[in-house]
């Protein structure tokens, strides 16, 4: 199934073909996304005729779980992108890092950059949501504890403060707009990834190129913490990161998603940054020129 949190919370299943503009919300009887995922794990998922629903367009799409106990994610877990962030670690040596949950932003929304003397840049990832309590999972068991799949962007601020710092700014966790249920969307270690910041083409990648694969990160993760359902794993980023400015909408698309992840950029009441990473940390790649392929199509 494709689903989606919409206006207050609630949850529905997309009928139609995916990405159609006839799509229909066909709300489901539990309540939140937390509660489908628990009737999921309990084999009790019900599931409505869908004769009627929602137009799509008639809802206000929201982030598909607003609450997970914890945001994990990969840090350089593409050769690319380790090679233009010229840096010689990569997410065996690193591990993995916290985003704040506060930081999740819906689907449509605004990133908010809080300083104007500091770069911040895009990631677009496959993130994968846990649908069952995991804890020291083997990688061969490791994809039956996920629920499903759904697109994130890393924004990032640049310098040396710790990553959970530099990436945990509110609004700086777009998510969305569909959690594609894992026997749906089929094998996460052949998407191909998409990233555009106002109609430039920044990333085009596969998740084939991953330096852990998901099994492996589900794996990794469950042999540090408790994986809980609707904790949220973000794969990692290719290369193709770049500056944001206000003004810039940045769109991702992931395919099996069937619906991209777009949001807008605004730098208002922004002031100078108190930390003093400015010229520390990996050197980011400079500024992208060139689109790589028609766009917006």
């Amino acid at each position: 199934m494709r689903l989606v949190s919409y206006d207050d919370g609630r949850v529905g299943y997309l009928a139609g073909d995916a990405g159609d503009a006839g799509d229909r919300v066909i709300p489901l009887p539990a309540g939140t996304m937390r509660e489908v995922i628990a009737s999921w794990g309990a084999g009790k998922l019900a599931v409505p005729d869908h004769s009627a629903g929602i137009p799509l367009r008639d809802v206000r799409l929201r982030v598909p779980v607003a609450d997970p106990s914890k945001i994990i994610a990969a840090p350089v877990n593409y050769r690319d992108h380790q090679a233009e962030m010229s840096t010689d670690s990569q997410v065996r040596a690193l591990g993995f890092f916290l985003k704040a949950p506060s930081s999740l932003l819906d689907p449509g929304g605004t990133i908010r950059l809080p300083y104007h003397d500091r770069r911040f840049d895009q990631e677009g990832e496959l993130a994968l949501v846990i649908g069952r309590t995991a804890r020291q999972v083997s990688e061969q068991d490791a994809l039956s504890y996920v629920f499903g799949y759904t697109g994130l962007l890393d924004i990032t601020m640049r310098g040396g403060e710790d990553r959970s710092t530099r990436k945990s700014f509110d609004t700086f966790t777009p998510m969305g707009p569909v959690l594609v249920t894992a026997d749906e969307f089929g094998n996460p270690d052949d998407v191909e990834l998409r990233c555009w910041v106002s109609g430039t083409l920044r990333q085009k990648a596969s998740t084939r190129d991953l330096i852990w694969d998901v099994a492996r990160l589900v794996c990794y993760a469950s042999s540090v913490t408790t994986l809980y359902p609707g904790d949220v794993i973000s794969t990692g980023t290719p290369a193709g990161v770049g500056p944001l400015t206000a003004g810039d909408t940045v769109r991702l698309e992931l395919s099996g998603l069937g619906l991209d992840l777009e949001v807008q950029v605004a730098a208002d009441n922004t002031i100078a940054s108190p930390t003093s990473g400015h010229n520390r940390g990996p050197v980011p790649p400079p500024p992208p020129g060139l689109v790589l392929e028609p766009v917006w199509n």
